[in-house]
């Protein structure tokens, strides 16, 4: 009996060897119908934890839970055929121990589906990392700016730009030592970022950091323009829905007030059937 043959999912190893490669796509989505719309053009979707502050109005990521990560993260899997699917571990559910960051991964991986995991932080979490590789599940590192750490950084700030370049560039060197196949680069400026993109091994995916990273990752709704008052200085909008969905809204209002909607044409006798 013949059975169709099903797409294979790219995994982890995948994108460490396109590390000096094809530049790495990665974009993060939070929905089954975005999922779909991106798969096709990613190598990897992230469900990040920005999704508090995109789908839920939070002012930060601090206040994201397991909960909500595991339910986005199901949607998007429900979504992804060929890109490889990471989910980020939210704030609190990782840095107390090793156990506790295994524990709650697995549940991550368990319930979504998802190929790997992501958190924040670099020589202080080298050993969570190493406990969790060595478990069987894989992890995405983040240096740099890490949004979880926001209240220690005084704001979402350019980091490296001091005295805090080698400690950044340890920090990249350690995960990589630790056993994460790649490294999210967030907000640091280009020397650094080419710094550490020539001496890893391991690819890193830039947000806000040089074009010269091995890939590059951004938030799928800041590139829509989905929002008319955020603008990242390092977001290229493809297109301004936001202005979109606003205007749309306003000319429904009107019709309605007017009871010009629905139109004739779009009238159906429901007691008929």
């Amino acid at each position: 009996m013949s059975v169709s043959a099903k797409i294979k999912s790219l995994t982890p190893p995948d994108i460490s060897e396109r590390k000096g490669k094809t530049p790495i796509v990665c974009l993060a989505a939070y929905t089954t119908p975005v999922a779909r719309m991106i798969d096709a053009h990613c190598d990897l979707v992230l469900v990040g934890d920005s999704v508090g502050m995109v789908m839920h109005g939070l002012p930060n990521t601090l206040g994201v839970t397991m909960d909500m990560m595991e339910m986005h993260g199901k949607a998007v899997r429900r979504g992804i055929k060929q890109a490889l699917m990471v989910v980020d571990m939210p704030f609190g559910s990782y840095e107390q121990s090793k156990e506790q960051a295994f524990e709650n991964a697995a549940r991550l991986m368990r319930t979504t589906e998802c190929g790997a995991v992501k958190l924040e932080g670099g020589r202080a979490m080298a050993e969570t990392i190493e406990f969790l590789v060595s478990r069987s599940i894989p992890v995405m590192a983040h240096v740099g700016l890490t949004p979880q750490s926001v209240n220690v950084f005084g704001g979402y700030k350019t980091q490296g730009t001091g005295n805090d370049a080698d400690g950044i560039f340890d920090d990249a060197k350690a995960v990589q030592e630790a056993g994460a196949f790649s490294v999210v680069c967030e907000k640091i400026p280009d020397p650094l970022a080419r710094r550490i993109t020539k001496e890893l091994e391991i690819p890193t995916i830039g947000i806000g950091a040089s074009v010269h990273c091995d890939g590059q990752i951004l938030v799928m709704d800041d590139l829509m323009g989905m929002f008319t008052e955020f603008r990242p200085k390092f977001v290229k909008r493809y297109a301004l829905l936001g202005e979109k969905v606003e205007e749309c809204a306003r000319q429904y209002a009107e019709d309605v007030r007017a009871r010009q909607f629905p139109a004739p044409e779009h009238v159906y006798d429901y007691a008929g059937d």
